[in-house]
């Protein structure tokens, strides 16, 4: 039986997210409620609404036999409970990605339409802000939803259960912890099947309108003459809204589960030298802490709502972040005092657990997860903004050539990739030394317990980005698209900023689902170690780096090659009298082509990250799994960095020469040109495969925990 006290906290929490949830649908009906604008406005819009349902529904199918069959084998083989929370988090993760998509397909044009009726930077983003904060809080309330009906359906958690499948009795684990696991892993899959296919489809559709339209015809971006520029605003919603959403709710999940994982670790370690009391506590705070990340978030986001706004759109999205940040460290000090310093614990107890601050040791630790999270996303910032040098310095290269902005292009987002690498690696140690492993997945879920804030700002890129489509394509006022222009250059650095903060939240997550990792495997009052002098760790280290690079060849190749044949049935589409005006190219066949191609191309990359610790578990050890996680985690970290930055600064290059920040090199120019041959490039690195390494190296992590407890004691080899 649960505690009173872990039932009461819990239901108050519970209390929170449906306050959130709350809050969202009241946002929800007030952006259906605003007007549309004019004719070509709603019909384009209905378009893309159209488009993007069409795809997720597609989509959805393929995704529901591999979650079902998962399911099955989970019920039959592992935990006969374990297959209903894998099907819990499928369930949350497709809910927020429908959901947040909805809404933004809603949102983009109403926030054109403000713009249009208002001539008026600061209401304009509070419409694009509010269309964004129902994905942002969405992620958060929906991903604490299915974890508190895991914890208060089941039973919680319990570190000295057993249970096992209906078939294979002889293979058992701790049920509390597989169904925890299990829960993560559905959110995982599901995260997998949308970056892998969402950013295939949003980037085969853009790069293929860009050539179409800068390249081979010199149209304006956005031209609704180019027939692949519906499927590029579609391709905005399913994967910068669908895809980040279920990205950010797989890393907020994966952290609580890898805090509660490690607790049962620590627990089995030291139990008999600490009370029920300590182990209570470190499985509530994690929850708690989230808890009161969100209530953060509703006053960071709700004050934004009706605050009048101001002129500069980065100072006010800034403004909700740091408020939800701040609030999040308030409230979560005080929560880490009222648990860690009742009268049930002791000092002695926390020191057993390596807490050297006493109380405050776990407060520490989230602090500097969330430090790192601000810190991170300031340095991409600096490497990617319109406003700082790096990105200028790139524009001023364009002058040269297309050879000459790729090179440069590469050395900013190598030279971006230190800082933020040094921060990580700063905020873990700090955390690991100050409160132990249980520290260092407490610093991950700082980061992002307030997720709800991060999401939000993030998803209002997109919005902006559909908004300026729509205002170019429908022809609206230059001074409009002069609003819409500006929003998207600040959309798209908070979108560079969204990627920064999901790498920078993937590594620790990932850190932390490792060492959650080899305790599950590890034997009841043993200490924890990964054999670096083993050479199947090693082997295993360099595979998971192998990976991560066959990874990023297989979603490059993907995404080029789905562009090509885009590019090529658009171009016959547009014949002299779709050029002069007078009809309309076929729109619906090039959405239907861009689904094609990107389901078709998502299998390879979404099972190969399923299956490579399963057949390596069951063929060379928990070990040799153990090396694959380290491997590609160390790999994929600074390699995602990369793509993400490099790619935000070719886009933001090419956005500097469009403003006209770049005297005597204008739209149309060669430096333009040349500057789109590097938005092109980075469109791929940025919005495909630096987004879905994060993915890639968290989903072979939860699979890895899910397994443990069965691979430990079954190898071939070894």
């Amino acid at each position: 039986m649960l505690s009173s006290l872990l039932t009461s906290s819990w239901l108050v929490v519970l209390g929170v997210v449906v306050l959130a949830l709350v809050y969202v649908a009241v946002n929800y009906f007030r952006i259906k409620k605003m007007p549309e604008g004019t004719p070509d406005m709603i019909e384009l819009s209905g378009i893309i609404r159209s488009g993007a349902q069409t795809f997720l529904k597609t989509e959805y199918k393929s995704i529901a036999i591999v979650v079902a069959v998962v399911a099955v084998i989970f019920t039959l083989f592992v935990e006969k409970t374990s297959g209903i929370t894998f099907l819990m988090g499928a369930m949350m993760s497709s809910i927020v990605c429908v959901l947040g998509m909805q809404s933004a397909t809603y949102a983009n044009v109403r926030t054109s339409n403000k713009a249009r009726e208002s001539l008026s930077i600061g209401e304009t983003v509070k419409v694009a802000l509010c269309g964004g904060s129902i994905s942002g809080l969405a992620v958060q309330g929906f991903g604490m939803l299915g974890f508190l009906a895991v914890l208060l359906c089941f039973g919680g958690v319990k570190h000295d259960a057993t249970s096992s499948g209906l078939v294979l009795k002889a293979l058992t684990c701790n049920p509390y912890i597989m169904r925890i696991s299990t829960y993560s892993l559905g959110c995982s899959i599901v995260a997998m099947f949308n970056r892998v296919a969402g950013g295939n489809y949003t980037k085969a559709a853009d790069i293929s309108s860009d050539i179409l339209g800068k390249l081979r015809h010199d149209l304006p971006e956005d031209d609704s003459r180019i027939p692949n520029t519906i499927a590029d605003f579609i391709g905005d919603n399913v994967n910068d809204i669908a895809g980040n959403c279920s990205d950010l709710l797989e890393s907020f999940v994966a952290t609580m589960s890898a805090s509660l994982m490690i607790a049962v670790t620590l627990y089995q370690t030291h139990g008999e030298n600490v009370s029920d009391a300590t182990f209570n506590a470190t499985i509530l705070f994690p929850t708690i802490l989230a808890g009161c990340g969100l209530v953060g978030c509703l006053i960071g986001l709700g004050l934004a709502n009706i605050k009048k706004m101001g002129d500069n759109p980065s100072r006010e999205l800034d403004l909700s972040t740091w408020i939800s940040a701040g609030c999040t460290i308030i409230f979560g000090g005080v929560a880490s005092y009222l648990i860690f310093n009742g009268k049930d614990l002791n000092v002695a107890d926390l020191a057993t657990y390596g807490f050297k601050f006493g109380w405050a040791s776990p407060w520490i630790s989230s602090v500097m997860g969330i430090i790192a999270g601000i810190a991170i996303g300031i340095i991409t910032e600096y490497y990617t903004s319109t406003d700082h040098k790096p990105t200028q310095k790139l524009a001023e290269m364009c002058t040269e050539g297309e050879a000459f902005v790729v090179t440069k292009g590469d050395a900013v987002g190598s030279r971006s990739v230190l800082l933020p690498v040094f921060v990580i690696i700063v905020a873990l140690i700090v955390s690991g030394v100050i409160c132990g492993s249980y520290g260092i997945a407490i610093s991950a879920l700082g980061m992002l317990a307030f997720v709800g804030a991060t999401v939000s700002i993030d998803a209002f890129g997109p919005i902006a980005d559909n908004a300026g489509g729509l205002a170019e394509a429908c022809h609206l006022d230059p001074d409009v698209r002069k609003i819409t222009d500006k929003l998207d250059a600040v959309g798209n650095t908070t979108a560079a900023i969204g990627k920064g903060f999901a790498i920078g939240s993937a590594a620790f997550a990932t850190v932390s689902l490792i060492m959650a990792y080899v305790g599950n495997y590890t034997e009841i009052g043993k200490p924890l170690s990964l054999n670096f002098a083993s050479f199947f760790v090693v082997a295993g280290g360099i595979l998971g780096g192998a990976l991560v690079e066959y990874f990023c060849a297989i979603l490059t190749d993907n995404t080029i090659d789905a562009a090509k044949i885009m590019a090529d049935v658009g171009d016959k589409q547009m014949t002299q009298e779709v050029l002069d005006g007078k009809a309309k190219p076929d729109y619906n066949m090039m959405i239907a082509m861009a689904a094609r191609e990107a389901i078709h191309r998502m299998v390879l990359p979404s099972v190969l990250a399923l299956l490579i610790p399963i057949v390596g578990g069951f063929i060379l050890g928990v070990e040799f799994v153990g090396g694959i996680l380290v491997g590609a985690t160390i790999v994929a970290i600074p390699r995602a960095i990369f793509m993400g930055n490099s790619g935000g600064a070719f886009d933001n290059a090419k956005k500097y020469i469009e403003q006209g920040m770049l005297e005597g090199h204008g739209k149309g120019s060669p430096a333009h040109k040349a500057s789109v041959t590097g938005d092109t490039i980075g469109d791929t690195r940025k919005d495909v495969v630096g987004v879905a390494l994060d993915i890639f190296i968290k989903l072979m992590s939860t699979v890895a925990n899910t397994i443990a407890p069965i691979i430990k004691n079954f190898r071939l080899f070894g």
